[in-house]
């Protein structure tokens, strides 16, 4: 739905993106991480048609960004980080003008509309102006007006910012139910929490260049290893413990708790459990070590400052 080959912008001097390669595909989000001026907002431009790229390709739901941008944009919804409301028209007004634009019928336009403003929690604000909304109503607004024309690429620039968490949450169930309904989305986001919660591919930018690209669960594999796992007990183990399986690693122990590793979990836990069961020993819990996506983020930037 989404493809790149070395991808790449440069303004005079500057290299904003240098040889970037992404393929998401229909059903999939892909979180595009990094620090202000990494390259996320030229990418998406891009993207967009709205900026041509120097060097490399794109396609967007199989139209050449360069050759075909009517296309494009036709098949692209996108959330911008400046929304360009117009502050003395109606919420309802609003969303019409822009369907209008994409050449919805009357119906479908008026059944659309209804439908995102009940979705976003802005129905009873249908009639009032826009400069009346607080910033995390025009957040939703602008996120509304991208979904209008049902688009099968969505294009996401922080789509939470601004938000109170009940919002924050709606948006996120919404982003969900789009990547359900065979939707490629790309979020540009500085929530880490976001992108590992909604994310099917993380990708880290760095002045202009990907430096990082792969699913959460391997990244974290990438970053720490194999899974690790905490067992808490019912007494102290008092320096014993039940036979093991031979695949587990013991990394740490303490009085009524052990930390290991497995390669296979699914095998593995189901036998930890028993063996202690079968020793009498009770088990309290048996939950995997969170690892989280601010400790690759944060490790992935300052190894790229230090190369």
């Amino acid at each position: 739905m989404i493809l790149t080959e070395n991808l790449s912008k440069r303004f005079g001097d500057f290299q904003a993106v240098e040889g970037v390669n992404l393929e998401v595909g229909t059903g999939e989000v892909l979180a595009l991480l990094g620090p202000n001026g990494a390259g996320k907002t030229t990418t998406v431009r891009m993207l967009t048609s709205i900026l041509k790229p120097t060097s490399g390709w794109a396609r967007v739901a199989g139209f050449d960004v360069v050759k075909q941008p009517a296309q494009v944009r036709a098949m692209v919804g996108v959330l911008t980080e400046h929304h360009g409301l117009y502050h003395r028209m109606p919420a309802y007004d609003y969303l019409d003008f822009f369907g209008r634009l994409y050449q919805l019928p009357a119906e479908q336009r008026k059944k659309r509309i209804e439908e995102l403003l009940s979705l976003f929690g802005l129905s009873r604000f249908a009639y009032d102006r826009l400069g009346k909304f607080s910033k995390g109503m025009r957040q939703k607004l602008a996120l509304a007006r991208a979904m209008l024309h049902d688009p099968p690429v969505l294009l996401l620039d922080e789509p939470t910012s601004a938000m109170d968490p009940e919002s924050a949450r709606l948006v996120r169930d919404a982003i969900r139910k789009l990547r359900s309904e065979s939707r490629a989305v790309i979020i540009c986001t500085h929530n880490l929490m976001e992108a590992e919660e909604l994310a099917d591919q993380i990708a880290i930018i760095r002045r202009g260049r990907i430096i990082i690209h792969g699913s959460p669960q391997a990244l974290r594999e990438q970053f720490f290893g194999k899974p690790e796992f905490e067992l808490r007990l019912t007494a102290p183990l008092d320096g014993s413990l039940p036979p093991l399986p031979q695949d587990v690693e013991i990394r740490a122990m303490g009085e009524n708790w052990l930390r290991y590793c497995t390669p296979d979990p699914a095998q593995t836990n189901p036998q930890m459990l028993s063996n202690f069961l079968a020793a009498k020993i009770g088990v309290v819990s048996l939950q995997e070590v969170p690892r989280h996506l601010e400790e690759i983020y944060l490790e992935a930037i300052q190894s790229a400052e230090d190369s």
